[in-house]
């Protein structure tokens, strides 16, 4: 019988296995996948998470980014730099994860990769966990199988939309003189394209953060590339799910939390999802450190800290993206191409300041421009 059971290795779940191995809680980490797994993304974090952790990460990292350049529909260009103490921290998935799954064995983790969870079951105080290798018991259980796993569902939460994601990896025979986060807008609707390099490679994707699914997806996508100056040719399409922040609600149930993309904490104005779930799985295992010493209300705290300090901010961020995924062309004009845009944009990644700081300014900006005579 363990603590704990974590389902799923990404940051979420390894950063909660290992904050409760660290106090002293025995943990069996499960992961579908034989790690390290290798998962697209644009591989980028805040260095402000670096805080947050006891053991250093800067090994993980591959890339270090502060030029930014924006587009509107291939054209219009805005060149800007972060002006944040540290530049964007840029990883590949698979040493970064590995990284953090590293740490959680080191801190006593049981870890059971290649293993696929096909049913849970709850009966005598405890979680029966049901793998196509065998069965395992856990008094408490983390759900952190991101957006495209089942486990929220069959913990009973009601179901959250995933939206589909698109990043195209296109490897690089040699890494870029001056490698550049990238964003064009205008080209997809109610979304943008993007770009993060690595050292070897490109990370090109879509995200769409209002309406349906995409159509030809593929071509947005190499119309992109070949205007980067790379080959689409030499790249794979990867398709998986975004469950976007879509207001507060519960995040624990009966002896059972969830946790990172699972309880779709990833920021709706940037699918940002690396550092909130990371905050995540520290605050989670935190509370069933305490629910485990007896604290009956352990679990309910969880819910309403990650809605206090996180999701109360969120909300903005939320009303934001409403409103500029709405009038791209208008807000790419009275937002993007303002020259305190990506300072904004650094600050809020390093944590220095809120959503709830500027949103009714930037709000007020883009629905402004509508009215006559307004400058914008």
């Amino acid at each position: 019988m363990f603590d704990c059971i974590v389902v799923g290795g990404g940051p979420a779940g390894s950063t909660t296995a290992y904050q409760l191995a660290q106090r002293g809680r025995s943990v069996l980490l499960l992961e579908k996948h034989s790690l390290p797994r290798y998962k697209p993304c644009t591989g980028a974090i805040a260095p402000s998470i670096a805080s947050w952790l006891d053991f250093d990460i800067t090994p993980a990292i591959d890339q270090k980014l502060r030029h930014v350049r924006y587009t509107w529909q291939l054209d219009d260009p805005v060149e800007a730099e972060l002006e944040t103490e540290e530049p964007m921290w840029i990883v590949r998935r698979d040493v970064f994860d590995q990284c953090l799954v590293d740490q959680a064995l080191k801190a006593g983790t049981t870890l059971k990769d290649g293993t696929a969870v096909v049913g849970i079951a709850f009966k005598d105080d405890a979680w029966t966990v049901h793998t196509d290798h065998g069965s395992y018991a856990g008094r408490y259980l983390v759900a952190a199988d991101g957006a495209d796993g089942p486990m929220a569902q069959w913990l009973g939460f009601k179901s959250e939309k995933a939206r589909q994601s698109y990043v195209h990896e296109i490897d690089l025979p040699t890494p870029l003189e001056t490698p550049t986060m990238a964003f064009e807008f205008g080209l997809v609707k109610q979304g943008c394209l993007w770009d993060f390099p690595k050292r070897q490679r490109h990370s090109l994707g879509i995200t769409r953060f209002l309406g349906d699914t995409l159509k030809n997806p593929e071509q947005s996508l190499a119309t992109y590339a070949k205007s980067l100056g790379s080959d689409p040719e030499t790249g794979q399409l990867y398709v998986h799910g975004l469950k976007l922040w879509n207001g507060n609600r519960p995040l624990h149930t009966r002896q059972a939390l969830l946790v990172g993309e699972a309880a779709a904490l990833v920021d709706p104005m940037t699918a940002e999802g690396i550092r909130p779930a990371i905050f995540s799985g520290i605050k989670a295992a935190a509370a069933i450190d305490r629910a485990l010493a007896g604290d009956a209300q352990a679990l309910a705290h969880y819910s309403q800290t990650i809605h206090d300090e996180w999701g109360n901010d969120i909300q903005w961020s939320q009303r934001i993206a409403n409103i500029f995924f709405r009038m791209q062309k208008i807000g790419y004009r009275v937002g993007i191409k303002r020259p305190t845009a990506t300072k904004r944009l650094g600050q809020l990644l390093a944590g220095e300041i809120r959503y709830a700081d500027l949103a009714n300014r930037v709000i007020k900006r883009i629905s402004g421009s509508f009215l006559p005579g307004r400058e914008t």
